[in-house]
């Protein structure tokens, strides 16, 4: 049989680890690169019902920046499911209380809404601060 197309297996990825600076990093911009990195789009071996991502540390989550007025207008919302149960929280207020939900959020936003998505969320790790206990994995610092 000649010229099949190659679908690669999730058993074929490698999963290598990459730490992101996020100090000073746009939001937006810095979320994209994110998810692109986890849903595995850099490489040459993408297949897109396998999870051929990488697994994203983000650190200096509390540093990130937001362009226009976002920071003052931007919400997010959630709902307990009971009558009047809409509960609305300002990225300023998040980003003092959560600042590594901001940047979860917004890269939950950009991967599939499936089972896969919700297996890649898993492999991003966000930290708040400069520190982070995944040495042992020899994540190399990725330039975003």
């Amino acid at each position: 049989m000649k010229g099949y197309t190659y679908s690669a297996r999730t058993s074929d990825n490698k999963g290598k680890w990459c730490v992101v600076d996020a100090r000073d990093a746009v939001l937006g911009r810095l979320a994209t690169q994110i998810a692109i990195r986890l849903r595995g789009k850099h490489s040459p071996l993408f297949t897109p019902h396998a999870d051929m991502g990488d697994h994203v540390i983000v650190i200096n989550a509390e540093k990130i920046v937001l362009t226009g007025r976002k920071m003052d207008q931007k919400n997010y919302y959630r709902h307990s499911g009971y009558m009047g149960g809409l509960k609305t929280t300002s990225v300023k207020e998040m980003l003092a209380k959560k600042p590594e939900d901001v940047i979860r959020i917004a890269v939950r936003g950009m991967l599939p809404k499936n089972r896969l998505g919700r297996k890649l969320i898993k492999k991003l790790k966000v930290y708040a601060g400069e520190q982070h206990p995944h040495e042992a994995q020899q994540p190399e610092a990725l330039k975003i």
